[in-house]
């Protein structure tokens, strides 16, 4: 028997109880988001949303039988149905859990869990970072972040800063000399003493003058006085965005299926929810390729049909147009990613390796270039030289330039390589291009 608390949450009321739960089912959670962010555009991706996990995955407290017997009294929070005395019904024969088959009772095949967004990538990219590369900031694109900035005399009420007050406030009486509560009523529990005892007219007439001059002076010097009062001041920090735009790059001729393009989907659709969490703002441009290239919407890019011979270096021209006219390289950080299966042009390897080594790479903050081929095919990643010539050329790149290459077979590649791009890495070492 399993008890759920169905209860609303009030206020957040069950915020504790959430973070246990993700941190019981976390592997489970994690690879629930990774399977539900397939199915999404690149866009959205990263928007948080329902997910679903096996119901036997998760271990929830059961009521289970005693081993030791007898009868003890439990209290059990949420609930609202039963009251002291009452039995819990016995569940029906056929009540089953998961996939097994019954007809009758009910089953629970899965558990569907919503994630806020940062709560889903979180989840999607722990422990993943950008290369240890310096941003670039956009000139006049700023967002403002306030700051504390000292102490002021004047402001609203929501601000008053009590300590500060209390501190000049202290000041001021002791620089005026104002009488402290402790002398006041140890003068006048002295003058009790001296009326009980009798006589001592003489010392009572100063005693009680002084007394007399110790009231006055505390009411004209009061605790806390209208010039004794701070407020906190903030100030306005002008904060330059930084902004990234990825550029996508694919190869999409007639040996391009559409099991290779779904590869190059998932890469782009991780590449862009890694850039959102570390930038303001990204841009996506999609330049799709035969022997002519194109700059399209993410519809286009993916399931327009379109054939054509194969040459690469008319994509990386075309993203150099654009970054001519739209995203000047002091004010963009500029990302790309390439997919293609690595046929192209032998005469065009040459042009490609020179655009890429001399012009791209020295503005790029980083260029991965993802090499998809069929499941079945020997090859998988990092085992052997591909044949490619593509891939021959591009292990022609220095290694000190921001470039990186794999070759991914199968959906399941995907996460893992994206992962050994953009591993978290000690200071000086580079991904390596194999």
């Amino acid at each position: 028997m399993h008890i759920i608390d169905r209860r609303l949450n009030p206020g957040g009321k069950s915020f504790a109880n959430r973070q246990r739960f993700l941190r019981r089912a976390r592997a489970q959670v994690r690879r629930a988001v990774r399977e539900a962010s397939s199915s999404r555009s690149i866009k959205d991706a990263g928007k948080g949303g329902e997910v679903s996990i096996p119901a036997g995955g998760v271990h929830e407290p059961h009521l289970h039988r005693s081993s030791q017997g007898g009868t003890r009294d439990y209290v059990l929070p949420g609930n609202k149905k039963y009251v002291e005395g009452d039995g819990i019904p016995r569940p029906q024969q056929g009540g089953g859990q998961g996939s097994r088959a019954s007809d009758s009772g009910e089953g629970e095949d899965e558990f569907r869990f919503a994630l806020t967004d940062d709560e889903y990538l979180d989840l999607y990219l722990e422990d993943l970072e950008l290369p240890d590369l310096a941003k670039r900031q956009v000139a006049g694109a700023t967002s403002v972040q306030w700051r504390q900035a000292g102490y002021s005399v004047s402001g609203p009420p929501a601000r008053i800063s009590v300590p500060r007050t209390l501190r000049h406030s202290m000041s001021r009486r002791i620089a005026l000399k104002r009488p402290k509560a402790e002398e006041i009523e140890a003068l006048r529990l002295e003058i009790e003493r001296l009326e009980r005892e009798g006589g001592h007219f003489d010392e009572l007439q100063e005693l009680r003058a002084d007394l007399e001059k110790r009231v006055m002076r505390t009411k004209r010097i009061p605790y806390i006085d209208p010039v004794d009062v701070r407020y906190r001041r903030l100030e306005s920090n002008p904060k330059p965005i930084a902004k990234a735009v990825m550029f996508c790059l694919m190869d999409v001729s007639g040996s391009m299926n559409e099991h290779m393009k779904d590869l190059a989907k998932r890469f782009y659709s991780l590449l862009y929810l890694f850039l959102n969490r570390r930038y303001e703002h990204v841009d996506v441009v999609f330049i799709r390729h035969t022997h002519e290239a194109q700059e399209v919407d993410e519809q286009t890019f993916f399931y327009s049909r379109e054939t054509g011979g194969t040459v690469v270096s008319t994509a990386l021209f075309k993203m150099m147009d654009i970054v001519r006219d739209r995203y000047p390289v002091s004010d963009w950080n500029i990302y790309a990613a390439q997919a293609s299966d690595g046929d192209n042009t032998s005469s065009d390897n040459a042009v490609v390796l020179g655009q890429l080594r001399d012009i791209i790479l020295p503005i790029c903050q980083y260029y991965a270039y993802v090499e998809v081929g069929m499941d079945d095919e020997e090859d998988h990643p990092g085992a052997g030289e591909p044949s490619t010539n593509l891939w021959r050329a591009y292990r022609r790149v220095p290694d000190d330039q921001p470039f990186a290459m794999r070759k991914v077979r199968h959906r399941r590649d995907i996460y893992p390589v994206f992962r050994d791009l953009f591993a978290r890495r000690p200071e000086g070492v580079a991904a390596e291009g194999g």
